[in-house]
């Protein structure tokens, strides 16, 4: 069992930053790939970034790469994705999973989610 609980989400101005954290819970974190999803108003859960259970190998959606950067840190059982140059089509909810698939764009190859974090960005 792994438990995941985001935080870092908040308000900010178009052009600003945030950093989102996951936390998770369990000796096996390190065992998972990790993604983060989003999901806007009226919209379906869309990938966003992933990361390998070593770090080493990164994914990004088209509409993400070159702005945001996923990390994680094993020894503290936390994933993070740094947010830069945001724009008001980021403000979604975003949430964290974990993965044992190679599959990471599909929403349905995760096992674990968090219970998701608010970002909301202003024009």
């Amino acid at each position: 069992q792994v438990q995941l609980v985001e935080s870092g989400g908040g308000l900010v101005q178009a052009g600003g930053s945030l950093r989102l954290s996951c936390a998770a819970s369990g000796r096996t974190f390190r065992s998972y790939a990790m993604g983060w999803f989003r999901q806007g108003p009226g919209k379906e859960r869309e990938f966003v970034a992933a990361i390998s259970w070593s770090g080493g190998s990164t994914y990004y959606a088209d509409s993400v790469k070159g702005r945001f950067t996923i990390s994680r840190d094993n020894a503290k059982n936390t994933v993070y994705m740094q947010m830069n140059s945001l724009k008001p089509e980021d403000t979604a909810v975003y949430y964290c999973a974990a993965s044992k698939s190679r599959l990471w764009t599909l929403v349905g190859e995760y096992d674990y989610w968090g219970q998701g974090t608010q970002v909301t960005v202003s024009s």
